[in-house]
């Protein structure tokens, strides 16, 4: 006697429909954990703490955090690579051509404001070890830098991964997964924001008028500083 494995709803698809719903919904919570974590581990709140425990060992605290984080990152791409093989969206020669021209420039831009307009070797986390094995530490003032890029554009290197993501979506798991990042890209940048306005005060505060956050070319919206005052005490 044959058994059935399995349900009326198989039928009429509804049973793989759901399976497909709960596949997507997965993948969009682990990414979304993913970006808590990876945005809780250098908050105020956490470098403070670490700062304080680990004294002048604290220097070591940020290449660790890349480490961690790319160490994530590589399970995790290959989980959402396996959970999805159904490509929903081709592109003809023009939009390839586009697309290509898309990639190339978001990656030019990225690189350019890692290695030109930033201290890559801070952001890799390179410097900080460098500076605490020094026999006397000063504390350079600390300016903001207006130049390259960061005159057009006060997140150039978030506004080339948000353009790079959207130009590889191919399946459905690609949007799923693009959007959650676009947000929290957009969540961190706000963050970043206030983090930067309590480190430079109203000097941030002038260049927020002057240069836009994620749209280059873009009047950027003036704030007062009040208000902002307000925001950053609500944290």
């Amino acid at each position: 006697m044959a058994v059935a494995t399995g349900t009326w709803l198989d039928g009429f698809g509804i049973s793989n429909y759901k399976t497909g719903k709960m596949k997507y919904f997965l993948v969009a919570l682990v990414w979304a954990g993913y970006c808590v974590l990876h945005s809780y581990l250098i908050s105020n709140r956490v470098t403070n703490l670490m700062a304080l425990a680990l004294k002048r060992y604290y220097a070591y605290y940020r290449i660790f955090y890349v480490a961690i984080s790319i160490g994530l990152l590589i399970p995790l791409l290959n989980f959402t690579v396996r959970s999805d093989s159904n490509v929903i969206i081709t592109y003809g020669l023009t939009l390839n051509i586009v697309r290509y021209v898309l990639i190339l420039g978001s990656a030019a831009m990225f690189l350019w404001a890692f290695f030109i307009d930033y201290d890559s070797l801070s952001f890799i986390g390179i410097r900080q070890i460098l500076n605490s094995r020094k026999t006397v530490h000063t504390n350079p003032p600390k300016e903001i830098k207006k130049g390259g890029l960061l005159g057009i554009i006060r997140h150039p290197m978030y506004f080339a991964l948000i353009i790079f993501l959207w130009c590889q979506t191919f399946k459905v798991m690609d949007i799923v997964v693009n959007t959650v990042l676009t947000v929290y890209v957009f969540i961190g940048t706000i963050l970043e924001e206030r983090k930067l306005v309590l480190e430079f005060g109203d000097t941030y505060i002038r260049y927020q008028q002057e240069v836009p956050m994620l749209l280059p070319f873009t009047k950027a919206k003036n704030r007062n500083s009040k208000d902002l005052t307000k925001s950053i005490n609500h944290l």
